[in-house]
């Protein structure tokens, strides 16, 4: 079975935004213009095809990525949309991960918003071209070019308008394509499936011709033999113009950005058109590189899976014929088979009933079956080709971020990077006899959601499920009871502290003891001292052979690493802390692994309490929207909860050609973790319901003394 279409028509995007940008709404329009379903689908009706958990449906929200294919002018698109509240911001992460392209959404109104900046940042990390598509250009406050500003002051991009609006708000009629000069106005009538290209508004003429002269000035500079054209007076064929502004986006040099409102269903068509003009095949971008299949230690300097040593670097070209390669990014559970594993292939063929070499696991599994995915619905096919995304049955052992390679030509790819679980509850069956139920149940979610963890509290022992926020935890209890029919008792929510010093100190440690059949040595000397921020675990060793043997200096480093996961003061995790390897003694006889690993945590130990220990507590950054009326009581409320306030700014949501007025506020600020549990309730009490908020780990901070937790897992509101 050979592949449907060439590889240079294949696309693989994603719809990435900040929360209520329009993502779910867009895809529905792709999947009904490119003729993938054939009714539309509405996101407040709870008949989004993509959004098919019944938890999304509820709650109108996206919360798991959801991948289809579907086609446009004989290109395949194999799209995922992806969630936009920042507690599932990892299928944001991992799905970046393997994309080639994302459609970044705006809204007209908000603008570059929290997480439409983290989104952003996760596209720069791994090198992603970009295209923006500026959704609902017909709210009331819709301001085109505010939208540009803000991209370019806060993203530090550089926009390329291809398209104007044709009025803005509720005057908003359709866009002009300032390539082809060309007004395009939807047909209602038919939910936009036809539009019509007519001559430019005399109004709107010299704007228009203004913006086309800057468009072709600034694509001109990034191609000499445009820009040599375009100085000399000769005509820039649409085609010259399309290729250019191609090469330029996939080089990153700027971001082409269309408008449009896809609820009313204007502005999709050309989207799509752009998807295939700009954004990259497979071919497009560089040939994977990874490294021979030698994994590292699991240091607590990484917060990678699987992550290689450094060892020469290889590569897999986008070629069918090349070794197979893929990335399992996404595990899911599966109502009929133990789970489904998607995966983006890099390069080679993938047959049904082949084995893959598993390079984290080191073994090989089998392929029981391939399958194409439309949301959750499946088609199973003989094979996939380099630059598929498709889920595999069969692949007991695979877990997310794993590399999937062919047996005889091993590679390890670059992994995913996951951010750690900011908050916690306790969790237990409501009956003994579902205790095993409960703990194959948390098994199941860990496997799918890397920022899903559990825990045993050493005091209580008690289950500690922890993860993003509050609605990440309680979207997960829920699908345990309704999927997994585990009906669990849980606690108030709990904040994940972490612990550090604050100082620098000694410690030593001695492991002796003598037996009648031999006897046991370890001596060992360190200084602590306090890291940035953020910086985790480093270890450093000053001592000699003579000192310290060098077999026993790694043996030491990971019994610290392993010291770090409880702190003194109330056995928090902690983080930020250097440890030096400053001396120690050794017996030419006695010494031994045991005997320093015990020595090395004696000596910690000594050390970290002398350190003037502190205890972390996480800071988020919080972004509000409130009618401009209450603002006074929000701020102060946010006052009283130990925020600190970013910037507070006024939003114009009048319709263009009314007098102004200034109906809403946006305040950015940062906020301790602790003090926003319930917050939902209390803001919207104090907004009369009109006020929302967002919320995104920023960083950990020392907490004040007096409102440091006195007990361990304590915070609980």
């Amino acid at each position: 079975m050979a592949r449907e279409y060439p590889i240079q028509n294949v696309r693989n995007i994603g719809i990435a935004a900040h929360i209520d940008a329009g993502k779910t709404t867009t895809t529905e329009r792709i999947l009904f213009y490119t003729g993938k379903k054939h009714k539309i689908g509405a996101v407040d009706d709870g008949t989004a095809e993509m959004d098919w958990m019944v938890q999304e449906r509820e709650r109108g929200v996206t919360i798991t990525a959801a991948a289809t294919t579907c086609f446009w002018r004989d290109h395949a698109i194999h799209l995922i949309d992806t969630p936009g509240h920042v507690d599932f911001t990892v299928e944001v992460e991992r799905s970046l991960r393997v994309l080639d392209g994302v459609v970044a959404l705006f809204c007209a109104v908000g603008g570059v918003e929290p997480q439409s900046e983290t989104v952003w940042q996760q596209a720069d990390h791994y090198r992603v071209p970009r295209i923006v598509f500026v959704n609902k250009m017909d709210r009331v406050g819709a301001n085109y070019a505010r939208v540009l500003e803000m991209i370019r002051e806060r993203l530090d991009a550089h926009p390329l308008p291809l398209q104007l609006p044709i009025g803005e708000g509720t005057a908003f009629e359709g866009v002009i394509d300032l390539v082809t000069q060309k007004a395009l106005r939807w047909d209602a009538a038919d939910q936009g499936q036809t539009y019509i290209a007519a001559e430019i508004p005399t109004h709107l003429q010299d704007e228009v011709e203004a913006a086309r002269e800057n468009l072709f000035e600034t694509v001109a500079v990034e191609d000499e033999i445009l820009l040599e054209k375009y100085l000399g007076g000769e005509e820039i064929t649409d085609d010259e113009f399309r290729t250019a502004v191609r090469t330029a986006t996939l080089n990153g040099a700027f971001v082409p950005l269309l408008c449009g409102s896809s609820l009313k269903n204007q502005g999709v068509q050309p989207l799509l058109d752009a998807v295939i003009n700009f954004l990259p095949s497979p071919v497009d971008v560089p040939p994977i590189e990874g490294a021979a299949p030698q994994l590292a230690s699991n240091s607590r300097r990484s917060k990678r899976i699987g992550d290689p040593t450094e060892t020469d670097k290889v590569t897999r070209p986008a070629d069918d014929t090349a070794p197979f390669s893929a990335l399992a990014f996404k595990v899911a559970s599966h109502p009929t088979v133990d789970k489904l594993v998607y995966c983006r292939i890099y390069s080679g063929t993938l047959r049904r009933g082949a084995a893959v070499y598993n390079v984290r696991a080191k073994k090989q599994e089998r392929v029981n079956r391939i399958l194409k995915m439309h949301a959750n619905k499946e088609e199973t096919v003989d094979a996939a080709y380099a630059g598929d995304i498709v889920a595999l049955v069969g692949l007991k052992d695979t877990k997310t971020a794993d590399t999937l390679t062919d047996p005889k030509k091993p590679i390890l790819l670059e992994s995913i990077n996951f951010p750690e679980p900011v908050i916690s509850i306790a969790i237990e069956p409501e009956r003994a006899s579902e205790a095993d139920a409960l703990e194959e149940t948390l098994e199941k979610l860990m496997d799918e959601d890397p920022t899903f963890t559990v825990g045993i509290d050493k005091e209580t022992g008690q289950r500690i499920i922890s993860g993003m926020g509050e609605l990440h935890l309680e979207i997960l209890t829920d699908r345990m009871v309704r999927e997994f029919g585990v009906n669990a008792r849980v606690s108030k929510l709990q904040v994940a502290y972490r612990e550090t010093v604050s100082t620098t100190a000694d410690g030593r440690g001695k492991h002796i003891h003598k037996t009648d059949e031999a006897g046991i040595y370890g001596d060992v000397q360190l200084t602590v001292e306090p890291l940035a921020r953020g910086e985790g675990f480093q270890f450093e060793d000053n001592t000699v052979e003579t000192q310290i043997p060098r077999p026993y200096v790694p043996c030491i480093e990971k019994a610290l690493e392993g010291a770090m996961a409880t702190g003194p003061r109330i056995g928090y995790p902690m983080q930020d802390v250097k440890v030096t390897l400053t001396g120690g003694s050794c017996h030419p006889t006695d010494s031994s692994q045991i005997a320093y690993e015990a020595a090395a945590v004696h000596a910690f130990e000594n050390a970290v309490r002398k350190a003037n220990p502190l205890i972390l507590e996480p800071i988020m950054r919080i972004h509000i929207t409130v009618p401009d009326e209450h603002i006074g009581k929000v701020i102060g409320d946010l006052n009283s909860r130990r925020a600190h306030i970013n910037e507070s700014v006024a939003q114009n949501t009048s319709e263009t050609g009314n007098v102004s007025q200034l109906t809403q506020d946006m305040i950015n600020a940062f906020i301790p973790l602790s003090e926003t549990f319930q917050y939902t309730t209390r803001l919207r009490s104090m907004t009369q319901g009109r006020g929302a908020f967002t919320l995104e780990f920023s960083h950990y901070e020392r907490v004040p003394e007096a409102l440091a937790p006195g007990a361990k897992l304590a915070g609980g509101v």
